[in-house]
């Protein structure tokens, strides 16, 4: 797993961790043999980071956790959501600069 300030999601624990976290959540969708997807993984480890107590940002494996990524349309990765209070703020699919994440979280942490 990635650095200590990125989370693994699940679908067990999806709903604690994301939906009712009181900060920002940012969640990969990814998976291991997916090649953009461990292309991105050293962006969400950055950017996990900086927003270290400011936001939640996490991983969540879409061959283990089948559940979440079909609830929220995910039909390639990687694909990266911010969360907000429970509801979607904004979605990137493929590879997403890490400017782009850092600007959509900082919006939503405001």
């Amino acid at each position: 797993m990635a650095a200590d300030t990125v989370k693994e999601f699940t679908d067990a624990n999806f709903e604690a961790e994301v939906l009712k976290s009181d900060k920002p959540v940012l969640v990969d969708f990814w998976a291991e043999w997916c090649a953009p997807c461990r292309m991105l993984a050293p962006t969400i480890d950055q950017v996990a980071g900086e927003f270290d107590g400011k936001a939640v940002v996490g991983k969540l494996d879409t061959d283990a956790n089948r559940n979440v990524p079909v609830k929220y349309g995910i039909s390639a990765i990687p694909t990266v959501i911010l969360f907000k209070n429970g509801e979607v703020v904004k979605k990137f699919i493929g590879l997403t600069s890490k400017d782009d994440l850092a600007s959509a979280l900082s919006e939503a942490a405001g």
